[in-house]
């Protein structure tokens, strides 16, 4: 009994209110500091969240070489590949923007495609959606080049645009593919060394 007494003393001295007082508002602090917590981020949605940027932090995989068609493939309809964008043939991986430039974005339509002429002219016509920049002026060429330094800046480049590319066929069982090896090798040992 005289802890108890103690501590009501020591809390009457220590602030000048009564204990009733001191719990009271004690009680009502923890109840603001709860809902206030709670009107930020509820723990449910934290976890939500979360787990949608997770793929914006993993860290890019390098793609290579890419056609326009294959680059389409990247332009955020599916959550789980990455959302890519090219600059001047360049490929950049911008998930991390993906509320820019994901589905429903300000810049969502530049998602899977070269938009250099676009960003070049600063349009969102479909029709300068294209790598193509051909007849832009000095001017436009420059707002280019400040958008592709920005990107080199801001985003891992992860391939290039190609014009196309040399479909081989499927070899069964690789005996096609290692038929052709046999005959380089064959080329390769008949050609005569001059000393």
């Amino acid at each position: 009994m005289g802890l108890y007494t103690t501590a009501m003393v020591a809390i009457t001295e220590y602030t000048g209110l009564s204990p009733a007082a001191f719990f009271t508002i004690l009680a009502l602090m923890v109840v603001v500091y709860k809902v206030v917590c709670g009107m930020f981020v509820a723990a449910v949605d934290y976890s939500t969240v979360k787990k949608a940027n997770s793929y914006a932090h993993r860290s890019p995989v390098q793609l290579g070489d890419l056609t326009e068609e294959e680059l389409r493939a990247y332009d955020g309809s599916d959550p789980e590949k990455p959302l890519l964008m090219a600059v001047k043939g360049q490929v950049y991986d911008v998930s991390r923007s993906r509320m820019f430039y994901g589905p429903g974005g300000p810049y969502g339509l530049f998602a899977g495609r070269d938009a250099s002429r676009a960003l070049a002219l600063m349009s969102f016509d479909p029709q300068d959606l294209t790598g193509n920049i051909e007849g832009l002026s000095a001017s436009d060429l420059d707002v280019l080049q400040d958008w592709e330094y920005k990107f080199m800046e801001k985003y891992i480049k992860v391939g290039q645009l190609v014009s196309g590319r040399k479909q081989a066929e499927p070899a069964e069982n690789g005996d096609k593919m290692q038929e052709s090896m046999s005959k380089q090798e064959n080329e390769v040992q008949k050609t005569p060394i001059s000393e």
